[in-house]
């Protein structure tokens, strides 16, 4: 009897991990999807409880397309990886910055999730912007974005500071 509920479970993780948006992203990363994304950092693990990038506080200037003030979070592999000066963020790092407008009223949230064999043209990023009630604006390999990173690509395509 323990092996079949044992047997019933198994299936049944099988079953919703990829209506969770975790089959792809391996140990309990979201899949490159922008919705298993905004999930997984809203509410599997809370970007506002990450650390901000180093030596950035909150609501520093920013720039445009981003915003007038930024706040900018790691999740653990990014935050370790920009500590260490590694030179690269590693599989399943999560940076996102907060947008806010001139009056630091949130406008957006972007993210860069780095997922091995996603789009190495790219950095291997998947991209999202989305408004602060979720609404995805853009998500994927996105033009605009990755033609604006790639300025920066030497620095594995992050403009908040150095990781090398």
């Amino acid at each position: 009897m323990k092996k079949c509920i044992w047997l019933m479970l198994l299936l049944a993780g099988l079953v919703l991990m990829p209506v969770l948006g975790f089959a792809n992203g391996g140990a309990g990363l979201p899949m490159t999807n922008g919705n298993a994304v905004i999930d997984y950092i809203s509410n599997v693990n809370p970007y506002q409880d990450w650390q901000l990038w180093p030596g950035k506080g909150e609501l520093y200037e920013g720039q445009h397309p981003h915003g007038a003030f930024l706040t900018t979070y790691l999740n653990e592999a990014a935050y370790t990886a920009v500590q260490n000066k590694a030179g690269s963020l590693p599989h399943g790092a999560i940076v996102v910055k907060e947008n806010y407008t001139p009056e630091k009223k949130l406008a957006a949230i972007t993210v860069m999730y780095k997922k091995h064999g996603y789009n190495a043209e790219a950095g291997n990023y998947f991209w999202i912007k989305y408004a602060p009630d979720g609404t995805i604006e853009k998500e994927g390999k996105v033009e605009g974005c990755i033609n604006c990173h790639a300025s920066v690509k030497a620095n594995d395509w992050l403009f908040t500071g150095p990781i090398q």
